[in-house]
């Protein structure tokens, strides 16, 4: 089991910049090879790549090239997969295989740089309905010796009296929920024995991180997702994001595959370098900047600031993805003209408005929920009330 007094989760984290490219350029090469031989068409075969400066020359696959994929050749595309132990389904769809080999999705890494580690029981409020979110972090916890109350999300009191009986000592899950527990808590009266949270799936605004701090809680973020695993995490240094050992991270100029010069906002394009689901210069859709610099943890691997926003309208509320196929979908249910999805900040919490013109008759918090796969409220707006400026999600938060 591993020691989580120890500084590092392993050797990768302190390599040399040379050794990590060298490294990382070897098993490139060899997830290259391995695509070319299962489908000749897949890549453009010039032999293998001489820098990692050379992923610039291959395509970008972005989400929505992998829905259309799939679509025709269910349900991965026709990509390689292997040690196939689980499917999940992400909204789409989009289908992404799992395994059980040794922490398959990378979350041990971020679990042990929050202090979680043997004799630890993590409260596990990611879902394992569908979507991958529960066993990626379920994953990482086995990775570190630490036991796993698999609590999902809902039945808050439920939750607590859990939390309290068997003495939960880390929560993992989105930022939000958290607050959701303790404040119930506070309701039942009830100490809870929380001392790390290991969170994801939407903002840690700053407020919040000092709320639990304030409750004696080190709440540290990762940016992961269901297609990639754990793409950075943060440190207790809390100086940006460290990008994990296991990809290889770009930042391009949204819409295109051109790297972007230091520093400069843009998206974030990732090699996954895991042989059993090889994913090459995948686009995650969402901005964010190289740091310069090192960590002052002692990780040697380079840092992006974090989540920085969409370079698309796509945009998480509440841990979910809204995108805009959906809202197109929704106006088509309801025989609306036009529809809107506000997202904003209420008393710490995702709160989401959805405006709609024209709007029918049908039930349409229904249509809403089963549509966005999100509640919210709805509000019927007179025609020409929406701008006519092509947005339909307005993500109105502050990330400062």
């Amino acid at each position: 089991m591993l020691d989580k007094s120890q500084p590092h989760f392993d050797a990768l984290e302190t390599r040399s910049e040379d050794q990590r490219t060298a490294e990382q350029l070897q098993a490139l090469n060899a997830q290259l090879a391995r695509l070319r031989e299962q489908d000749a068409e897949a890549l453009p075969d010039a032999g293998p790549l001489q820098g990692l400066d050379a992923l610039a020359a291959l395509p970008v696959l972005r989400k929505s090239d992998l829905v259309a994929r799939q679509a025709a050749q269910p349900p991965f595309g026709g990509m390689v997969v292997s040690n196939l132990a689980h499917v999940f389904q992400s909204p789409g769809p989009i289908y992404e295989p799992g395994g059980l080999s040794h922490d398959w999705w990378r979350m041990g890494r971020f679990l042990h740089a929050v202090g979680i580690g043997e004799g630890d029981i993590v409260q596990n409020c990611f879902g394992y309905h569908l979507t991958p979110a529960g066993m990626i972090f379920e994953s990482g916890a086995r990775a570190v010796g630490a036991a796993v109350l698999p609590a999902g999300v809902g039945q808050t009191e439920l939750q607590v009296r859990a939390a309290k009986d068997i003495g939960c000592t880390a929560y993992a899950g989105t930022p939000d929920y958290l607050k959701v527990i303790l404040d119930r808590a506070d309701e039942m009266g009830e100490a809870l024995s929380f001392t790390r949270a290991a969170v994801g799936g939407g903002a840690l605004f700053p407020s919040l991180r000092q709320e639990y701090a304030d409750r004696g809680i080190t709440c540290l973020q990762c940016y992961a997702t269901a297609d990639l695993g754990n793409i950075a995490y943060e440190s207790a240094a809390m100086e940006g994001m460290i990008l994990d050992e296991g990809v290889i991270v770009e930042i391009v100029r949204p819409g295109t595959g051109d790297p972007v010069t230091e520093g400069e906002v843009g998206e974030v394009v990732v090699t996954s370098l895991n042989p059993d689901y090889p994913l090459i210069r995948f686009a995650t859709g969402d901005l964010s900047a190289f740091m310069a610099g090192q960590s002052p943890c002692g990780r040697t691997n380079r840092r992006i600031k974090g989540w920085m926003g969409r370079a698309d309208q796509t945009t998480k509320i509440k841990g979910m993805f809204v995108r805009p196929e959906q809202v197109a979908d929704l106006v088509a249910k309801t025989g609306a003209r036009k529809a809107r999805v506000i997202a904003r900040r209420e008393g710490e919490k995702d709160v989401m408005l959805v405006q709609m013109e024209g709007a029918g008759g049908a039930d349409l918090d229904a249509a809403v929920k089963e549509t966005l796969k999100l509640s919210g409220t709805v509000e019927v707006v007179a025609e020409g009330t929406l701008p006519n400026d092509g947005k339909v999600i307005d993500d109105q938060r502050s990330y400062d």
